[in-house]
């Protein structure tokens, strides 16, 4: 990906600034009434390709990090399946299935170093897509995504966005922790990794890619891009798997994320972080 970017155009290094009239020491011609129209700016057409972006049918990529993920990674691929999209599993170093099953899903396998920042980079700089969504391998899409995203993008000033959340389990812990995130897009308006997380390809670009961190790097990416712009926060939700909280036990994962997050938001240097939560 990030040979994809462009040096941004500029003075060379040392010039000093060459005053406009230098540029165009005749007077342009006043334009007559049967005068040809004037070019568009660089600005007006730059402007105008970005609506076109929108307002066309946006290719999507979607990138699913795995690793061991063989008794998942079907349905997550079923449930992404979508007219102009392309599915990326960046796996980490599966001994399982995985990798087989995503083939014979339909999508294409990067390999990667393991670490979902490291994997979720890799697959962003396989796709060719004007669009990135990163999915969990055991979260699944809901019907009519693409559209939702599609129309979310269709405003410019959107960079990226992500879906509502819902566990697929049943038990009331677990509706206690989907009351929490809402609250927490309510209040920072900040999702996680698991809500589905997609970015404009040239937003992405713009911060760099994918934040590489050992923990919370979803954080640190939904933070970059509200920089960038607007993040669309969808009414669909995304479905995804309760096991983690089941096996360690709800309350204590979602206690666990709480001061996770309040540890992230102070600055607390990210491996301590992600050497407590691991614990």
């Amino acid at each position: 990906m990030h040979g994809r970017r462009r040096a941004p155009i500029g003075d060379k290094a040392g010039g000093s600034p060459v005053p406009a009239e230098a540029h165009n020491p005749i007077p342009a011609p006043e334009q007559g009434p049967d005068s040809p129209p004037a070019p568009p700016s660089r600005q007006a057409a730059a402007r105008r390709g970005d609506e076109a972006l929108s307002s066309a049918a946006v290719r999507i990529a979607v990138v699913i990090p795995t690793l061991e993920e063989e008794d998942r990674i079907t349905h997550t691929i079923q449930s992404a399946r979508a007219p102009g999209v392309e599915i990326i599993v960046a796996d980490g170093g599966s001994r399982d299935a995985t990798r087989e099953r995503a083939v014979a899903a339909g999508a294409r396998v990067v390999a990667a170093a393991p670490g979902r920042a490291r994997q979720l980079e890799a697959g962003a700089r396989a796709a060719e897509a004007d669009a990135i969504l990163f999915l969990h391998a055991d979260t699944q899409l809901p019907s009519g995504w693409a559209d939702a995203v599609r129309a979310a993008l269709a405003d410019p000033a959107v960079v990226g966005g992500a879906f509502a959340f819902r566990f697929a389990e049943p038990g009331l812990a677990l509706r206690l922790v989907e009351w929490g995130v809402r609250a927490r897009l309510a209040l920072a308006g900040l999702p996680y990794g698991d809500q589905a997380l997609f970015a404009r390809r040239s937003a992405l670009d713009a911060i760099g890619g994918v934040p590489q961190a050992p923990i919370m790097e979803d954080l640190d990416l939904a933070r970059a891009l509200r920089r960038r712009g607007r993040l669309a926060l969808l009414a669909l939700p995304v479905t995804t798997s309760a096991r983690r909280y089941l096996a360690r036990g709800v309350l204590r994962t979602l206690a666990k994320n709480t001061l996770a997050l309040f540890g992230w938001a102070l600055g607390v240097d990210r491996a301590r972080i992600a050497a407590w939560y691991r614990r």
